[in-house]
C-alpha cells in the first residue's frame, strides 16, 4: 500500500513516515499543499494523510480540488484543532476520517490501515471509457465485441490512462509510473509504445481516446 504525507512540520512528516513505513507501508512526504496537490494527482496512492494548515495550499483546498476531479483516494485530515465546525468542513469537503492533534501514534496507523484495505476493496477492476473496457483481474482489453492482444507495457500503460482520465501525462511521468524509471532514458520509448496501443484501439472508424497534447505528452479521453 502506497502512503502519501501531507505535513509541514518536518519532524511530524519524518515521524509519521517512519511509523508507516514500520507497518509495511510505501510512503512519500510533501510539506507544502501545492505539491501535495500534485503529487496526489499523479501518484496513485491507496491513501493520504493530510493536514489542514499547510503552506502553498491548505489542506480543505487539495481536498476539494482532488474531489472535484474524480480523485476518490480515502483522505484521513489532520489538525491542530478539534472544533466541530472543522470536522463537519473536512467531511463535507470529502475527507473519509479526521483526527485531531495531539494523537496516539497507534491510532493513527490504524485509521490509515482502515482507509487503505477499504480503497483496496473498492477499487475499480473493470475499467470503461466508452466502449472500451479493461478489466484489470482477467487482464482483458476490449473493444467493443473485438479483443485486443496487448503486451504487458501496452495493458499498464493503457490501465494508467484510463485511471487518469482528462489528466495530461508527460512523458517522464509515464516513464516513472509505466516503465518505473525515475530518469529519461533519452529515447522515444514511451511515444513508440503509445503509437503501438493506438494501433491497436483504433481500427478505422473508431473514435480516438489517447490524444498528443503538444509539448507535454498525452491525454486519455472521449467525447463529452
Amino acid at each position: 500500500m502506497k502512503v502519501l504525507i501531507v505535513e509541514d512540520e518536518v519532524k511530524v512528516a519524518e515521524f509519521l513516515r517512519k511509523a508507516l513505513q514500520s507497518e509495511g507501508f510505501a510512503v512519500e512526504v510533501s510539506l507544502r499543499g501545492d505539491e501535495a496537490l500534485q503529487m496526489a494527482l499523479e501518484g496513485g496512492y491507496d491513501g493520504i494523510v493530510l493536514d489542514i494548515m499547510l503552506p502553498g495550499r491548505d489542506g480543505l483546498s487539495v481536498l476539494r480540488v482532488l474531489r472535484e476531479k474524480g480523485l476518490q483516494t480515502p483522505v484521513l485530515l489532520l489538525s491542530a484543532r478539534s472544533h466541530l465546525t472543522e470536522r463537519v468542513d473536512g467531511l463535507n469537503a470529502g475527507a473519509d476520517d479526521y483526527l485531531a492533534k495531539p494523537f496516539a501514534l497507534e491510532e493513527l496507523t490504524a485509521r490509515v490501515k482502515a482507509l487503505c484495505r477499504r480503497s483496496g476493496e473498492s477499487r475499480n477492476v473493470q475499467l470503461r471509457m466508452g466502449n472500451l473496457v479493461l478489466d484489470t483481474i482477467t487482464r482483458i482489453a476490449q473493444r467493443g465485441p473485438q479483443k485486443m492482444e496487448l503486451s504487458a507495457r501496452e495493458f499498464r500503460l493503457l490501465e494508467f490512462f484510463m485511471r487518469h482520465p482528462g489528466q495530461v501525462c508527460t512523458r517522464m511521468l509515464l516513464l516513472e509510473k509505466v516503465w518505473d524509471y525515475d530518469f529519461d532514458p533519452g529515447t522515444n520509448l514511451v511515444d513508440v509504445t503509445v503509437r503501438r496501443l493506438r494501433e491497436r484501439m483504433e481500427s478505422p472508424g473508431e473514435e480516438a481516446l489517447i490524444h498528443t497534447v503538444r509539448g507535454q505528452g498525452y491525454m486519455m479521453k472521449a467525447k463529452a
